[in-house]
């Protein structure tokens, strides 16, 4: 699964909905990275029953515990997997943007998962019902593939991250995450407030707001008002750690079927 794509858009037009706040002319090469090597025939299938819709930040998708009924493809928000602790507190342990989907436990045979799906960052998305989505894994066609690959690719991010929240600096997991989001976004700027970040990444807020001081200081970053700007993507580089790179990597290699 690619966080980014040079290949020739192609267009996937999408019945009129009365509740679709999107576009319907999108741009899938450039958007949502699942379907890019579908055939032209699965797209026209499959965009009979897809809905383009807006998500808010802070929207939870799907609940611990509760049934699945919508699969959601990013076009260019992201959307946090969090594992939910009884007393109320939550933690990332991954997050989807346009190389992925959200609802893979649907690929399993699941449909409920003890986890949370919660958007981060507000953005489009393509949904579908669950319903469709299994009739489409049952034909194992080349989306079910793409889903074996992608569903890969998202458990070597969980496994990643793990050790990285163990091994590496906060400013070196905070940096993975504003590449990461930046990656999936497609732009260096993008609303998101301290408290989020600070909730995913597991720290304090105090801890976020001194560390994006320093990056502020450093010219790598320009945060003000919920608004974070990514001024130096070299620069930031130079800070992260390795598990950027092999996150990326991985998606990457999934995405050609390697």
């Amino acid at each position: 699964m690619r966080f980014g794509s040079d290949r020739p858009q192609e267009e996937l037009r999408l019945p009129q909905r009365e509740n679709c706040s999107a576009s319907l002319n999108l741009r899938v090469a450039g958007c949502n990275h699942l379907f890019c090597v579908l055939s032209s025939e699965d797209r026209e299938r499959i965009s009979l029953h897809l809905e383009s819709v807006h998500l808010e930040a802070q929207q939870i998708l799907y609940d611990a515990d509760q049934c699945i009924e919508w699969a959601y493809f990013p076009l260019n928000c992201v959307v946090s997997l969090l594992t939910v602790m009884e007393a109320g507190a939550a933690i990332e342990v991954a997050t989807v943007g346009r190389e992925g989907i959200v609802g893979l436990p649907i690929l399993l045979g699941v449909n409920q998962v003890p986890g949370r799906a919660m958007v981060q960052i507000p953005g489009e998305a393509l949904r579908l019902p669950t319903e469709i989505l299994r009739a489409e894994i049952e034909q194992r066609g080349l989306l079910y593939h793409q889903l074996q690959r992608y569903a890969q690719a998202l458990f070597d991010q969980v496994t990643q991250l793990a050790a990285c929240d163990r091994l590496h600096s906060i400013e070196q997991r905070l940096c993975r995450w504003l590449m990461m989001t930046q990656d999936r976004v497609g732009e260096g700027q993008f609303p998101l407030t301290q408290a989020s970040l600070a909730q995913m990444l597991g720290v304090r807020r105090a801890t976020v707001s001194v560390i994006a001081a320093q990056l502020q200081r450093s010219n790598l970053i320009r945060y003000r008002r919920g608004q974070m700007e990514i001024l130096d993507r070299s620069g930031l580089e130079g800070v992260v750690c390795e598990c950027y790179g092999k996150i990326r990597g991985a998606s990457e290699g999934r995405g050609n079927g390697e």
